[in-house]
């Protein structure tokens, strides 16, 4: 069953026009305004695959750095992610899905903190919330 937010804190909106190949995406407020094509085309744009990559990335950064003073340890500053979002069919061909490599990597700290880090902001983060039990994701500390 799926979770209700108790609260709203923020609605993202947005247009869309002709899909994946050679349509465009633009928010609400023209902060982002992308062109979109299929991944390996060669033509200009982004595809969605990159997009949730830079979003889940971006989100478990927040969610490590909401959790970190919780946990008492501090995230570096030059905390950074290296994503991977794979699309390929499902059931036998009869469907498409994705999933997610998140290389993490946060220098200074030791492989105990890293790991506590990671696995607490795992449990909080938006992203991680949706695809939990989805799609495979796989968080790899570097």
């Amino acid at each position: 069953m799926a979770k209700k937010l108790d609260k709203v804190l923020y609605t993202a909106e947005s247009h869309t026009t002709g899909g994946r190949d050679g349509g465009a995406g633009k928010s609400s407020d023209a902060a982002l305004d992308v062109k979109l094509n299929p991944p390996g085309s060669g033509k200009a744009g982004t595809n969605p695959e990159q997009l949730f990559a830079v979003g889940y990335s971006a989100c478990f950064i927040g969610a490590m750095k909401a959790v970190g003073p919780k946990i008492n340890v501090k995230v570096p500053e030059d905390v950074a992610i290296d994503a991977k979002v794979s699309l390929g069919p499902t059931d036998a061909g009869a469907a498409y899905g994705i999933s997610v490599k998140l290389s993490i990597s946060l220098p200074g700290l030791d492989a105990e903190q890293k790991k506590k880090l990671v696995d607490t902001a795992h449990q909080v983060c938006p992203y991680s919330n949706a695809t939990r039990g989805n799609i495979d994701v796989d968080l790899e500390i570097v």
